[in-house]
C-alpha cells in the first residue's frame, strides 16, 4: 500500500485527531497499539520526556506463539504480558490510544488482555 492510499489517510487524520486530546506522563502513559497484517505491537508511551517505557509485540523473542492460535488470542497474549511487564516496573493505570484504528477484533484482544493483566483504563 503506497503512503497516498486513501485508506491510510483516513487512518492517519483519525491518529491525529485523537492525539490532540490525549496524552501520557510518566505516572500514566500512553498504551499505544499499531497492527500491521502479520503482528500487533504495543507500547508504553511518556509524551511529557518523549520517550518509549516498554514495548511488546507478537515478534519479541519473549512471545511464544507456537502454542497459540489466531491473531485475536495472539493479540490478547500481548496485552497479557505488556500488563505483567509494567506491574513489574510499577505503573498501574494508562491511557488507550487504539491509533485510529476501530475498537474491535484485535485492538479490543489486546485491551482486554491488558486489564486483565491489572492494567487500569
Amino acid at each position: 500500500m503506497s503512503k497516498s492510499h486513501p485508506s491510510l489517510i483516513a487512518r492517519q487524520k483519525r491518529v491525529k485527531r485523537i492525539r490532540k486530546k490525549i496524552s501520557g506522563t510518566a505516572e500514566r502513559p500512553r498504551l499505544r497499539v499499531f497492527k500491521s497484517a502479520k503482528h500487533i505491537y504495543a507500547q508504553l508511551i511518556d509524551d511529557v520526556a518523549g520517550h518509549t517505557l516498554m514495548a511488546m509485540s507478537t515478534g519479541d523473542k519473549s512471545f511464544k506463539e507456537s502454542d497459540i492460535k489466531g491473531k485475536i488470542d495472539q493479540a490478547h497474549q500481548v496485552g497479557l504480558l505488556l500488563a505483567g511487564k509494567a506491574k513489574e516496573k510499577g505503573i498501574s493505570a494508562v491511557i488507550f490510544d487504539r491509533g485510529g484504528y476501530i475498537y474491535h477484533g484485535r485492538v479490543k484482544a489486546l485491551s482486554d488482555g491488558a486489564r486483565e493483566g491489572g492494567l487500569e483504563f
